[in-house]
């Protein structure tokens, strides 16, 4: 094993980037942390927001990038083209391996073993390791998708703003908030709707289950549909072989006290992040181990 090799892995999210460097016994090298890094969304902008990470955290060690081994799970690689124009863009690293974030996030957490992971973040997606054999439910992204993400709990939010405006809904908390953040009147609300990306949505879901939390009759109603959309993505990993399942992403402390209980169950603590399942890629690719220790 060459003990001088470093090895970069990259957590590219909808929400944000995040970096990490480890040596080959498995040292912290240095972290960084960017924006947002959707390839499916914006290519050409999460492809610089991911090379400004790298770059950040390769100064904060003391290194350049061209000594790094990387291995990089993108949010937006659904299909290997986008993992190959990634391949192909002749990145500044020592070697460059691209999977999805997902993949990169199941692989941290069961340390390379078979499992399930739930990841609720910006976006939603169920993603099991079974056997050798991938297993993907939901992640359609927000147009098609994401049910129970943040993204989505915040833009049912925001709908919900939409028609207590118009007298359809009783006020609430929750509503008078997002009003406040958006625009209080139609033209406002509007004008903001038409600008807003998921990320913008996102925003509000800690509200949205703060709200849910104190009985706030529309935040408990999204939270509880948000809630069943997670299970069900959890009931399919199940089903599909998945012994266990980690809960990840920005509501992955949020969720559990509102899941079903058969998917409650079959909740574990990851073993580690994304940003090391990125890491054991990047290993992987070099004909390392995947685990350092």
């Amino acid at each position: 094993m060459n003990t001088k090799a470093l090895f970069l892995g990259i957590d590219g999210g909808g929400s944000r980037c995040r970096a990490r460097i480890r040596d080959a016994a498995g040292t912290l090298v240095a972290e960084a942390t960017g924006g947002p890094s959707n390839i499916y969304q914006d290519f050409d902008g999460a492809l610089a927001t991911i090379m400004a990470t790298a770059e950040d955290a390769a100064a904060r060690g003391g290194v350049t990038t061209y000594e790094l081994h990387a291995g990089m799970g993108i949010a937006g690689v659904v299909t290997s083209v986008g993992a190959e124009k990634i391949e192909e863009a002749q990145l500044p690293f020592a070697s460059v391996s691209v999977d999805n974030d997902a993949y990169a996030a199941c692989l941290g957490a069961f340390g390379g073993a078979d499992g399930g992971i739930l990841i609720a973040g910006t976006g939603s997606i169920g993603y099991a390791l079974v056997a050798g054999e991938r297993h993907m439910v939901g992640g359609w992204g927000f147009q098609l998708g994401d049910h129970g993400s943040g993204a989505w709990v915040g833009h049912h939010a925001v709908r919900r703003a939409a028609l207590a405006l118009d007298g359809l809904l009783q006020p609430t908390r929750l509503i008078e908030e997002i009003l406040s953040r958006t625009g209080s009147n139609r033209m406002d609300l509007s004008r903001w709707s038409e600008v807003a990306r998921p990320k913008d949505y996102a925003q509000f879901a800690p509200l949205v289950f703060e709200c849910a939390a104190e009985g706030d009759v529309q935040g408990m109603m999204i939270v509880i549909e948000g809630a069943s959309a997670i299970s069900n993505l959890g009931r399919a990993l199940l089903a599909r072989g998945a012994r266990a399942v980690c809960l990840l992403g920005g509501l992955a402390k949020a969720y559990p006290p509102y899941l079903d209980a058969d998917v409650k169950r079959a909740l574990a603590l990851p073993l580690a992040d994304a940003m090391d399942g990125a890491i054991m890629m990047a290993r992987r690719s070099q004909g390392l181990p995947e685990r350092w220790q």
